[in-house]
Order: C-alpha cells, then structure tokens, then sequence
C-alpha cells in the first residue's frame, strides 16, 4: 500500500534528499562484496580493487570479474559483428517497427538542438568559439533485472547525431538479443559483453580489447556508479546516476487510475526507485492510493513493487497547487508530470526538473521509450544544476582568439597591470614585450 503523508511528514521523510556522495548500503550487499572480497571490505573500496587491477592487468583483469561476479566464464569480450546483425534480423519485426520509430524520433529530436561554431570579427581581429565532437565515447548500459535497450537507443543516439566519430558500447556477459539488436540499429562501432565497475574501468583507461574513450555515459548499478565517482577527471562523466524517481502534481481533473499506472510504471524500475504524488485534492489522494492497490496484485514485478512503495514513494496532500509546486522546486525531480487542467501555467512556476510532462497525453512512459528526448535524466535533485542527456554533452567548446596587432597593443599594457597585481612578472613581462614591439 502508499502512504498519503501530510506536507510536514514529507519533508522529514519521501522528500529530504540523500546526496548521492553519501551513499548507504544495504545489509545484504555488504555482505556480499565482504564475501566476494574478504572481511570488512566496503563497496568503495571492492570497486578501488576493481579499477586497479583493469588498469594494470587488462583483459586478464576483466575475464577474472566476469567470472567472479557475473558467472560469466567465456573468453569473448568484444561480441562479433554477425552477432550484432544476426539479432537484428531475428528480432520480432514487430520490435524491428518500434525502435525504428523511437530511433527516428530520437535523432529528429536531436538535430534540431541548436549547436554550431560562430566567430565575430567585431572585437578586433577574430574570436569565436569551434565546437568540436568528442572523438570516442563509451555507452554503459545495465544487464539488471531486465533489458534495456531503450537505454541504448537514448544514450547512443545523441552521441552519433552531435558527431562523435567512435561510439562503444558496454553491457554485462551474454546480453539480451534486444540489446544486441539495438546496437546494430544504432551502427555502434563495438560492442563489449563486460559489466559492472570493470567495464568502466576498461572503457576509462583501455585494455587490449577495449578502446580507451574521452567520455563514459549511461548509469548502472552502485558498484557502477562508484566506478564513474572514482574514475571522474580520468575520464569524463555526464553524471553520477541515483535511483529513478517520478513525482506527479496532479488536481481534481486527474483520472485517478492513470495517475496511479504512472507511479506504478516508475517504481517498477528498482526497489530503491520513488514515485510521489503531490496533490492538494484529498479525495484524489485517497482514489490514487485505492487505484494502487487494485492495480498492483496484475503486475509481475510485484516485489520491487511493494519495496518501492514502502521505501521512497508516497502520497503528499498539499495546501495548493502552488504549494505542489514550490515543493516540487526544491525536490528537483528527474521527472515531473503535471497532471493538472493548465500544466503550462504551473510549469512556469517551476524551474528544477530533468523533464516536464504536461497533461494526461504526456504520460512518463512514452519519455521513456519513444516521445524523442533522452531518457537519461538527471536524478537525486542534480536537476537544480543539471540536465538530461543531449547532443551538448558529446562536444566541446574550443575558444578561438586571433586579435589584429591594434588591439593587442591597446590591451597589452592592460594585460600588464592585472598581472602586476597578481604578482605574476613573467606575464607582464609577456605583454609589455608586444606592446614595445608593437
């Protein structure tokens, strides 16, 4: 069953924020990396282990991991390219359809983000920005408890339209065909059957099978999301991902029942996923939770179901629906879905969320697999400051500065004076060796 809290309820539990950097583990997994790797052994530092014994040993490392964590005992870490083309034309052609349309609404998506090198001539001489594509970057994408080849799709897709010339991608042992399928749609350039914090270590620094890249992207589980921590500045990151979260801000005019499928199709996800309400509509709080528990026995992930629910999801009723959103402000959910008569009106009022969804006809679903942003949203209130994934995350800015020699002389002795004032001699010496040249 979900709980319906008060606002003040809310606040000292579903809604107080753990940071992600103070990550708590459970019982169960402590006990298994202290199995995995000796008594008193924490999950940071089982990952420190990991990550230096790829960077030192290579493919012997990873086919260690795969067999001690994975049970995988194969030798083949890169998957041939039949493979690749081999699950594509035995894939349901009914499957085929639908990743083809979220492949083309995807990349539709995407290549209207505006992006491109300017240069004005205004400020004497030439300077500008050059926006360049990252050259190779790696797409992690989870094995878990289910395939997910719309992470695939959302994560590789962005990548090829902004120009990335290498995209790899790497997925725990013996992956699903759908995944596999969904790599040669994507024409991915390898594909690594290895997972878990040893796939990022092998992505961030290479190993004789695995190409090093210039950026890893994708979330997975703790032990990868460690390895993104502990390897950040090695490699780039788009972002440390925490459990999925959903909160719907919903009136008197929301259907209850749908309201209830979406908060269900969210904490579906894992056990430590949440989906809240806000509502200040008691008899709608009370319809949802009702709606809740009818729905729920007709599921079949009905334990990360019930976890859910317990752990992180609830019901708030709130004073107004402007009081909703002030709180969903401050939350900074990954998404946020406006159920309301005027979503646009109270999405104005609100400027932390990964993504808006506004109205009953942009229910969270279709994000996730086929409206054509990426799914990859920002979790664990890093939406203050963050955003989804998008075609800027896979290029960089370069500076372009080419002045006439009439402005360098007018800003030499300028340059000089901020030098002089730092203390830093060899630059002012720099500059006013132009200006007496000039």
């Amino acid at each position: 069953m979900i709980t319906i809290y008060s606002v003040e309820e809310a606040k000292k539990t579903i809604l107080k924020r753990k940071p992600l950097t103070r990550m708590q583990y459970a019982p169960a997994l402590v006990s298994r990396t202290e199995a995995l790797f000796g008594a008193g052994v924490t999950p940071p530092r089982a990952v420190e282990i990991i990550l230096h014994s790829v960077e030192e040993r290579g493919d012997e490392a990873l086919r260690e991991w795969s067999a001690r964590l994975d049970k995988y005992e194969g030798e083949e870490i890169v998957i041939a390219p039949e493979r690749l083309k081999q699950a594509w034309k035995t894939l349901d052609p009914r499957l085929q359809q639908v990743m083809q349309v979220s492949l083309e609404r995807i990349c539709e998506f995407h290549e209207r983000q505006p992006i491109q090198s300017w240069v004005t001539t205004e400020m004497g001489g030439m300077l500008g920005q050059r926006v360049s594509a990252i050259e190779r970057v790696g797409v992690y994408v989870p094995g878990g408890t289910a395939p997910l080849p719309s992470s695939l799709l959302m994560s590789v897709i962005p990548a090829k339209v902004a120009g990335v010339k290498q995209v790899i991608v790497a997925t725990p042992p013996e992956p699903h065909q759908a995944i596999l399928a969904a790599a040669y749609l994507c024409n991915v350039d390898a594909v690594y059957q290895i997972g878990g914090a040893q796939a990022i270590a092998a992505m961030a620094f290479g190993t004789e099978s695995v190409v090093r890249v210039d950026k890893i992207v994708g979330a997975g589980n703790l032990f990868v999301t460690l390895a993104k921590q502990q390897l950040f500045g090695v490699v780039g990151m788009e972002g440390l991902a925490g459990p999925t979260e959903t909160m719907v801000i919903a009136d008197g005019s929301a259907n209850p029942d749908w309201v209830a499928a979406d908060l269900l199709a969210q904490a579906e996800h894992d056990v430590q996923a949440s989906a809240i309400l806000l509502t200040p509509d008691a008899n709608l709080a009370k319809a949802v939770q009702v709606a809740v528990a009818e729905q729920l026995p007709r599921l079949s992930r009905n334990d990360i179901l019930l976890a859910s629910l317990e752990n992180a999801s609830g019901i708030v009723v709130t004073e107004s629906l402007q009081e909703a959103a002030t709180l969903a402000n401050e939350y900074a959910a990954e998404h946020l879905c406006l159920s309301v008569g005027n979503p646009q009106a109270l999405m104005d009022q609100i400027n932390n969320a990964g993504g808006f969804f506004l109205g009953d006809h942009s229910f969270e679903v279709l994000g996730d697999y086929i409206a054509g942003p990426s799914h990859v949203m920002p979790t664990g209130g890093t939406a203050r400051y963050a955003s989804p994934l998008n075609v800027l995350d896979f290029v960089k800015i370069s500076s372009v500065i080419g002045l006439d020699a009439t402005t360098a002389k007018s800003l030499s002795n300028l340059a000089a004076q901020l030098a002089d004032v730092e203390g830093l001699t060899a630059h002012a010496a720099a500059a006013r060796a132009r200006e007496e040249r000039a």
